[in-house]
C-alpha cells in the first residue's frame, strides 16, 4: 500500500497574527512552530523507504529539515505545492481581507474553477501547478509496486483543496475541516486511484460537521 500525506507546516508568526502569507519565501517557523515539527517527527514512526518532500516556502523547508532530523532523512524541495496566492490580499490580517479570501475559497469549494482572488491566483491556477507536482510524486514514488509513504509539507489550505479533488470528498467537509499546523490528510493510492484516509484528527468515513472553533480557524489552515 502506498500513501501520500500532505502535511501543513508548522506554526509562523504570520499564522499567530492571522496575516495572510502566501508569497515565496514567506515567514518562518516561531520556535513552537520548530518544536511542532518535531514532536510531529517523533510522533510519526517510519521506515527506510520513506520520501519527505517540501514546498519552497520558507515554514515549509524548516518543517521537513526538522522532521528530517529526527528519521535521520534530507527532504527534498518539490516545485508547485506552495500556498494559495492571495495576490493585493497579501501580508493583510484584517477581518475584511479574510472576508474575500474566505469568500473566493467557499467559491472554489462550490466548484467555481474560475473566480479569482483579487490580483492573485483561481482554483484553477493552484490545480495547473499542484497536480502537476503530485502526479510526478506519483510517477517517482508511488507507481511500483513497493509499499511507500511520501510525506510532503505543504500549506493548509492549497492541501485541503487538491485533496478533495484528488479523493473526490464531500466540498462541505473539505470546507468546514481546517487544519492546525502540522497535520495532515492522508491519501492512500492504489490502481491508480485515491482514497482519504485520515483528514487531520477525522478518520474517514468523514461525517459532515465541522471541527470545532472553524469559525475561529487561522483562515490559511
Amino acid at each position: 500500500m502506498s500513501r501520500l500525506f500532505l502535511v501543513r507546516h508548522g506554526e509562523t508568526t504570520s499564522n499567530v497574527m492571522r496575516r495572510l502569507d502566501t508569497r515565496l519565501p514567506g515567514a518562518g517557523l516561531t520556535d513552537f512552530g520548530a518544536r511542532q515539527a518535531a514532536l510531529f517527527a517523533l510522533r510519526t514512526p517510519v521506515d527506510d523507504s520513506v520520501v519527505l518532500l517540501n514546498s519552497r516556502a520558507r515554514r515549509a523547508q524548516q518543517t521537513a529539515e526538522i522532521a528530517g532530523m529526527v528519521w535521520g532523512i534530507e527532504p527534498q524541495p518539490l516545485d508547485g505545492v506552495y500556498e494559495v496566492q492571495v495576490g493585493d490580499l497579501e501580508d493583510n490580517f484584517d477581518r475584511a481581507s479574510h472576508d474575500v479570501f474566505g469568500e473566493v475559497v467557499k467559491r472554489w469549494h462550490d466548484g467555481d474553477l474560475t473566480a479569482e482572488l483579487p490580483g492573485g491566483e483561481s482554483l484553477q491556477d493552484v490545480y495547473d501547478r499542484y497536480l502537476p507536482a503530485i502526479d510526478d510524486v506519483v510517477a517517482r514514488y508511488l507507481s511500483d509496486d513497493a509499499d511507500r509513504d511520501v510525506y510532503v509539507v505543504s500549506h493548509g489550505a492549497a492541501i485541503r483543496l487538491v485533496a478533495a479533488k484528488l479523493a473526490g470528498i464531500d466540498s462541505e467537509f473539505a470546507l468546514a475541516n481546517h487544519l492546525e499546523n502540522t497535520q495532515s490528510i492522508e491519501l492512500e493510492y492504489a490502481d491508480g486511484t485515491w482514497a482519504c484516509r485520515r483528514w487531520g484528527t477525522r478518520v474517514a468515513p468523514f461525517a459532515h460537521e465541522a471541527n470545532e472553533g472553524s469559525d475561529d480557524a487561522d483562515p490559511m489552515g
